[in-house]
Formats: C-alpha cells, structure tokens, sequence
C-alpha cells in the first residue's frame, strides 16, 4: 500500500484565463495523496491547446497513479514512461483529428517521494523553490530565448523585453518522441515549490514573485491567489496557472529489512 503524503504535503493551485484570452488553454492537477503536481500550457488552434493540455493532465495523472502503486519502476524511468504515454496520445490525436492539427502543450511536473522530489519539465513552464531566504528557478526554459541566453547572444535583461518570449524549443505531443528534462532534489521540510506556466513569470518579475512567496508563505491558498492577481493587475496577456507545494514534515519511505524489522521488534 502507498503511503498517505497528504498530511506531508500542502498543495494548491490556481488558474485563470486573464485579462485577453477568451478561454483557458492550462491545465493543472494535484494529488498530494500520492505526491503528485502537474501542469500543462496548452498552444495550437482554436482550442486544440485546452485539448492538449487536458490530455497530458489526465493521462500522466492516471498512469503516475498506478505506476507508484505497483512501485516496479524507478520515479525517473516511471516519469519517462508516463510523459512518453501522454506525448504519444496528444501526437496521434492531433494526426488523426485536422482540428487539432499541430496541437501541443508544455509541462513541468513533480513527484515527491522519499523525503526527495523528481522534476520533469518540457518548454517554458517552470518550477521555483523557496527555502528559507532563498528563492530560485529550479528548471531551466526550453526556448529560444533561453537558448540565446546561454550562447551570450542576449542578455538576460534584454530577454524580459523580448518580443519571443513564446518561442519553445521543445513540446509535448508535437513530434512523436520527446525527451523531458527529469532531475531529482532533497527536499526540506519549509520548502514552498511554485510551478508555473508563463503567464505569470512573463507579466511579474522574479523578485515580486518571491517578495509574494515570502510574505504569504503560511496561507498557500492566498499566497495562490495573490500571484495570479498580480499577473492579472500587470496586463494578463497570457492564462496564468500556478500550484503551490509546502512541505510540512518529512515523508521517509518505510524500509522493511532485516533491520527494520529487528528495531520495530526491539521497541
């Protein structure tokens, strides 16, 4: 049996179409029992991003969900196996279905087990960690802008006046295989983890984000609510989805060795 991470982990989320868009193309799931985060930032006709980003919740949730329970996987080899599931069923569709031609979605996700946290990402949708005093973007974007970040052709600076900020390099359900970007962290008890699309980091910048996260760190649902109003409040181009994750306590898997059972038989 699973353990319960719920009284573990404190989750919350939020999404909204903003202040242009007509309909929300973002998707977020949370299911803190299982220690699971997932959101998708859908892109491609009329609609068809709500479609993509949908799919990809929904199929990685479900299959995440039976990959922990039977437990024959690794978190990062399961993580690859469910992303490609969700990659493949968003691709077929588009193929077979001309109103949904070219459809596609971001993701950044998360799996928490074992006192660690496995982040799998695809696009521009991001992950932050707040620990302690400090605030930090744990993935890195799979987008143009990125990409001339790090060869030195812009700066930083120059990227938050960019006119490209869309332009990824790397989507699901766009072509028939795709790598996601999967790493692994320590996590401690405190940490508040913010997973974004890009509606909220492209309309609020960085230290406004984590001014709001270090403020209202003890009231996750406001903290939510205070960042999507921020986005909101600055233009909200774009849908803005975010999911709070504070960890609470640690969350050990049990171990059942030899040793553990001589200590439980020794108490």
């Amino acid at each position: 049996m699973n353990q319960d991470l719920s009284p573990s982990l404190q989750m919350v989320s939020r999404s909204d179409s903003g202040m242009v868009r007509t309909h929300n193309e973002d998707a977020v799931a949370t299911h803190p029992a299982i220690g699971v985060a997932v959101l998708a930032d859908g892109m491609g006709g009329y609609n068809a991003g709500e479609v993509a980003s949908g799919m990809a919740t929904a199929v990685i949730s479900t299959e995440l969900q039976q990959g922990l329970v039977e437990g024959r996987k690794s978190i990062s080899e399961l993580l690859e196996a469910v992303i490609g599931h969700a990659n493949e069923s968003i691709y077929r569709a588009a193929e077979s279905q001309p109103q949904y031609s070219g459809m596609g979605t971001t993701l950044v996700m998360a799996v928490f087990r074992d006192n660690h946290i496995s982040v799998a990402h695809i696009g521009d949708s991001r992950m932050y960690r707040l620990r302690g005093d400090v605030f930090e973007c744990v993935t890195r974007d799979h987008s143009l802008l990125q990409e001339q970040i790090d060869s030195g052709m812009i700066t930083e600076e120059d990227a938050r006046r960019s006119q490209n900020k869309n332009l990824v390099t790397r989507a699901l359900g766009v072509d028939p295989v795709v790598e996601p970007e999967i790493h692994t962290y320590e996590v401690e008890t405190g940490d508040v983890y913010l997973f974004c699309s890009d509606g909220l980091n492209d309309m609020v910048e960085n230290e406004d984000i984590e001014l709001t996260l270090k403020a209202l760190s003890a009231n996750l649902d406001l903290a939510a609510e205070q960042l999507v109003q921020m986005a909101n409040d600055n233009g909200g181009r774009d849908n803005v989805s975010v999911i709070l994750v504070k960890v609470l306590q640690p969350f050990p898997v049990a171990r059942r060795g030899w040793l553990a059972r001589l200590l439980a038989w020794l108490k």
